[in-house]
């Protein structure tokens, strides 16, 4: 074979190839939009599934009460049951557990970690950490909460 039909056979598969990169750029952007809209639906479909809960070792796993809050023995020691009613005394807390024996027993709380206000009217069980107080006779930062 002559070396100008070697060139002319070349250069017509390099013409071929060319035509060829004319598809092959839109079909690699095809495949990419649709691996992102296939991603995009399954993620959304896969969202709405609801899956097993995991639950963490610092929660309460009796499913016979409610519960809420961090159960750390040892961030929130102290411990005090009683029905939950709205309302502090000076300033201090802006609930508190009524307890037997009067208002001078009562515990006066106060927390970020639980909703208290959920649970006003019923009778709790509540871990927390004890403030000193001006006031209250037993101020207490609560931290975990369970409904007896």
């Amino acid at each position: 074979m002559n070396p100008e039909d070697a060139k002319d056979k070349l250069m017509k598969e390099l013409n071929k190839n060319k035509s060829l990169e004319f598809f092959s750029v839109p079909l690699v952007i095809v495949f990419f939009v649709a691996s992102v809209l296939i991603g995009v639906g399954l993620g959304y479909f896969l969202a709405g599934i609801e899956g097993p809960s995991i639950s963490s070792s610092t929660r309460s796993t009796n499913t016979s009460k409610s519960a809420s809050g961090i159960l750390d023995k040892e961030k929130f020691p102290d411990k005090a049951e009683g029905k939950l009613k709205k309302g502090g005394i000076d300033g201090e807390g802006n609930f508190h557990l009524e307890r037997s024996g009067g208002k001078s027993q009562n515990v006066y709380l106060t927390s970020s970690t639980v909703d208290l206000s959920q649970y006003v009217g019923k009778k709790v069980r509540v871990w927390g950490q004890t403030f000193t107080a001006q006031k209250a006779g037993w101020l207490m930062d609560v931290g975990y909460l369970e409904v007896l």
